[in-house]
């Protein structure tokens, strides 16, 4: 028998069922999949956890609302999220549904465990509660006048009732001290400094029932309460290991809980380890919490009718594009994996998608592959090189590297960012070593290393791009010949540059991403780069003017010069965007915060040219969207004679985020 080895463990949050799945639900659960993918991939023996939170009264009040009973209301929501989750490709491993019963017998033996210790002890709750959060806030927590959550802008009402609590204040020290002594315990460092000035404030015993019966999980040997929808639904994460029954240990403690930030810190990140230690438990390894998508600045939501579900966008993807459904879903997965931000929200927009469908699937990835299949070099057979490219080899190492590096902080979007420097690497390898003019003069041995090198970059960043859009890369493979991308016997040996066997014959070279025409996908006049020019040069000139009239109008005082905050940032991805010959992308790293920079450079720098610099940004400038692209900041640059730009950087390396005094 092999040597014991515990099952690598990752959890989505358990969503409601009052209200359909969309592409922010989708996000959480993509993230998960991908992770779960990587470290099969790694070889790790996957647990992947996902599923619906059916015992709250919100979900008991759609239920009614929608003239149903609330088990068959349950029923055919839940299954929409499976049904969703299967069309975008996710593989749980379990889909939980807190109505089993064996949930039940779990959260009720925690419940009698807690009793029997004293964390569970009877009282009196007086305060303000949320339907729509399913949570009870302090007073301090509510605006008095309108009856609203600070926090969340949800109505609340006041409540006053008998109720089992929870000794959450005995766990303050306790979980600080755990907090400080596994600095990777909370991801990211924002939301982990956000939980510490939360337990500084002061942890109140929390009201773990509510007087109600008909629906939700009895508390035991009492009539006329059920269980606090929140302390229910985080014990999933435990009855799915088969807690309290034997093997539970096979699984448990969680590797990973992945959620959106507003169930972080008050749940995921205080109450659930809480409860954890009082139950002498394990604490789960990773707690990771992402920020939004925001839609016009306000969070996307299916009650605000502002957030599309993800067969809307797949369709609209399959109807500009022409591709397939398949191709269509692992393009969606791909821009919500890469552009969702973990410090900070993010702007979900159709021009950023297309953006993205263009530029890195139809430009970098699929180019670079055809640009070689095409030619049916050495009659379509792969064939084998004199030696491996040093510099692509080390392009390679060093995506590779970035790419593990991101991932042991479930940074999708740095890990693909490295990825994509090795897409642009092998272009620009193509661009140099032109293969078509080697065997026009008769090179053989040199389009044989140039075909070997090239095809094996793809066939590394398809690998490494496998987790995030499956179907894809397994179509990738296909061409390249290979029964499927990860059909090796490690990741050791699938991810070092050179696991292409040679000799395969490759199989027909399609496009798998048809670009979009931008003109069509957005009707819509948009205002062009000139147009922009032209008004810029319009409002110099009637700077310059003014300025000629009253000199002093152009001077400004230290406090004004003291509000823009400059600081240095490394450039991590640059890009084309698509219609602009002026016009570069830029996502760029501000300490721990990622952005995307628009700026004009694009006549003075080539993109893969750019990665890995450092550069001079303000980091507190109003958001901006050019060509329907949004920009988050502005970078530092000179003009040289010639009228192109000349990037303003520091003389040697300092820390990403430094403050420019």
């Amino acid at each position: 028998m092999s040597q014991y080895r515990k099952r690598y463990y990752i959890t989505t949050p358990i969503y409601y069922v009052n209200g359909t799945p969309h592409i922010g639900t989708a996000t959480t659960t993509l993230l998960a999949d991908a992770t779960a993918r990587y470290r099969k991939l790694r070889g790790d023996n996957t647990l992947f956890l996902t599923g619906t939170d059916e015992n709250a009264r919100k979900v008991l009040e759609a239920a009614e609302k929608a003239g149903k009973d609330p088990h068959a209301f349950v029923d055919e929501v839940s299954q929409r999220f499976v049904d969703t989750w299967r069309f975008m490709g996710i593989e749980q491993d379990v889909f939980f549904r807190t109505t089993e019963s064996r949930h039940a017998r779990a959260v009720q033996e925690v419940f009698r465990r807690l009793q029997e210790s004293g964390d569970v002890y009877l009282g009196t709750y007086e305060g303000w509660y949320s339907v729509n959060d399913e949570t009870f806030f302090r007073d301090t927590d509510v605006d008095p006048v309108t009856r609203t959550a600070k926090e969340t802008g949800a109505k609340v009402e006041r409540v006053t009732e008998e109720s089992y609590f929870f000794r959450l204040s005995r766990y303050g020290d306790a979980l600080k001290a755990h907090i400080l002594s596994n600095p990777d315990f909370l991801i990211p460092d924002t939301r982990r400094n956000e939980v510490l000035s939360f337990i500084d404030q002061g942890l109140r015993d929390i009201a773990i029932t509510q007087n109600r019966v008909g629906w939700g999980i009895p508390v035991p040997g009492e009539t006329g309460k059920v269980i606090y929808v929140w302390f229910d639904a985080l014990i999933n994460y435990l009855t799915a290991t088969g807690w309290p029954d034997e093997g539970w240990e096979n699984i448990w403690p969680a590797d990973a809980h992945l959620m959106a930030k507003e169930i972080f810190t008050r749940f995921h990140a205080t109450l659930w380890p809480a409860m954890l230690m009082a139950l002498n438990l394990p604490l789960p390894r990773h707690v990771v919490g992402h920020g939004w998508w925001v839609v016009g600045g306000e969070k996307g939501s299916k009650s605000k009718g502002n957030i599309p579900s993800c067969e809307e966008v797949v369709a609209y993807l399959q109807e500009q594009s022409g591709a397939t459904q398949e191709i269509c879903v692992d393009a969606l997965r791909y821009y919500l994996i890469r552009d969702i931000r973990f410090t900070d929200d993010a702007e979900y927009s159709r021009e950023m998608l297309v953006t993205r469908f263009n530029a890195d699937l139809a430009n970098d990835l699929g180019n670079v592959l055809n640009r070689v299949l095409r030619a049916k070099y050495f009659e379509g057979v792969i064939p084998t090189p004199r030696a491996l490219d040093p510099e692509l080899s080390a392009f390679a190492a060093s995506a590779v590297s970035g790419y593990e590096s991101a991932l042991e902080r479930f940074d999708w979007g740095s890990a693909l960012q490295s990825v994509w420097t090795l897409v642009s690497a092998v272009n620009k390898y193509l661009d140099e070593k032109a293969p078509w003019a080697l065997a026009k003069n008769g090179d053989a041995a040199g389009v044989a290393d140039v075909v070997y090198n090239a095809l094996e970059g793809t066939r590394l960043a398809a690998y490494l791009n496998s987790p995030v859009m499956p179907y894809a890369a397994g179509q990738i493979a296909s061409q390249l010949g290979l029964a499927e991308i990860a059909g090796f016997d490690s990741w050791e040996t699938a991810s070092k540059f050179g696991a292409l066997p040679s000799g395969l014959t490759i199989g027909e070279p399609t496009p798998l991403f048809p670009r979009i025409d931008t003109k069509k996908a957005f009707p819509v006049a948009q205002v062009s780069v000139k147009t922009i020019e032209k008004e810029t040069r319009k409002m110099s000139a009637e700077t310059k003017t003014d300025t000629a009239q009253t000199p002093e109008s152009s001077l400004i005082s230290i406090d004004d010069f003291a509000r823009i905050e400059f600081r240095v940032a490394d450039i991590v991805s640059a890009e084309r965007i698509e219609g602009a010959k002026k016009l570069l992308l830029l996502e760029v790293k501000v300490g721990e915060e990622e952005r995307q920079i628009v700026s004009g450079i694009a006549d003075a720098y080539a993109p893969e040219d750019l990665v890995g610099k450092q550069i001079v940004v303000v980091a507190n400038l109003q958001p901006a969207t050019i060509r329907g692209v949004s920009s988050q900041g502005m970078l530092l640059a000179a003009t040289d004679a010639e009228g192109r730009a000349v990037l303003l950087h520091p003389d040697k390396a300092v820390a990403s985020g430094s403050k420019v005094r």
